[in-house]
């Protein structure tokens, strides 16, 4: 683990009672791939993680530059001998306090484990409905606040899937446990926008430019139901980590990946 710049050995204790990310949720985080010792999309990630900062009133410290950002990831990958390595770097704000924080300086703590490459050939999903995510700016950032993700990943464990849909109170879909969600209906593809809360994906944020500069595919960012799920010709999920997954089933239907697939060529290229 990396520390506010020291490297720690991960069996360490690091954190005590007053940790305001494990009293209050009071943290962010961001969830990165290294490849080849490359960190991927790094910009992007770094300026999520500025503007996410900015929105919680966290002082953003002098030295924390976008070199530094990946310096510091970069250091903790290789002292762990990875060359492909899952990061997961976590900004919290100083202990103390109660709901009003004693002040806005922060910490950050970055993660590495290795990375294995490869999305699965049968990927079955369902359709949370037991708690929901809100709609509203503060669904939009990866805060520690993920209840409704764990809740949903038991389900989802429990009844033998992949993964999970989340709805907001309008009972619209969002996103998936751990990405965005894309349907396709012939060359158009369907997303949630922003306004239904859900994260401003870094992969879905290329998926986005790449669909816009093609003159063979149509973007919508548009409300959907639960019942546009089974009208689709494809469902894909994308995240940081594995980019583009394809949906093989849910409830009785079968999803083909040929779109998928031509996309995730072309999020190739960019990396």
């Amino acid at each position: 683990m990396n520390l506010n710049g020291n490297l720690i050995q991960n069996n360490k204790q690091i954190f005590n009672n007053l940790n305001r990310a494990f009293k209050y949720g009071d943290a962010l985080f961001e969830t990165i791939k290294v490849a080849d010792l490359k960190v991927i999309f790094l910009e992007d990630h770094y300026f999520r993680l500025m503007a996410s900062m900015r929105m919680l009133r966290m002082e953003i410290p002098m030295n924390f530059s976008l070199d530094f950002f990946q310096e510091e990831i970069i250091k903790t990958v290789t002292e762990s001998n990875f060359q492909n390595a899952r990061v997961r770097v976590t900004v919290f704000r100083n202990d103390g306090g109660l709901y009003l924080p004693e002040d806005n300086k922060v910490n950050f703590l970055i993660e590495v484990s290795e990375l294995k490459l490869g999305s699965k050939q049968n990927y079955e999903i369902d359709v949370f409905k037991d708690y929901f995510i809100y709609s509203g700016l503060l669904s939009t950032i990866k805060t520690t606040n993920k209840l409704t993700n764990v809740l949903a990943s038991i389900y989802a464990s429990e009844n033998g899937f992949d993964n999970c849909i989340l709805l907001n109170e309008k009972k619209n879909v969002v996103e998936t446990l751990n990405g965005n969600i894309f349907l396709v209906n012939n060359n158009t593809l369907k997303t949630p926008p922003i306004s239904e809360g859900c994260i401003k994906g870094i992969v879905r944020k290329k998926i986005i430019e790449i669909v816009n500069k093609s003159d063979k595919f149509n973007l919508e960012e548009t409300q959907i139901s639960p019942f546009d799920l089974l009208k689709a010709d494809e469902i894909f999920i994308t995240n940081a980590i594995i980019g583009i997954q394809s949906v093989t089933k849910y409830k009785k239907k079968a999803f083909n990946k040929e779109v998928a697939k031509e996309l995730a060529e072309e999020l190739q290229k960019l990396v």
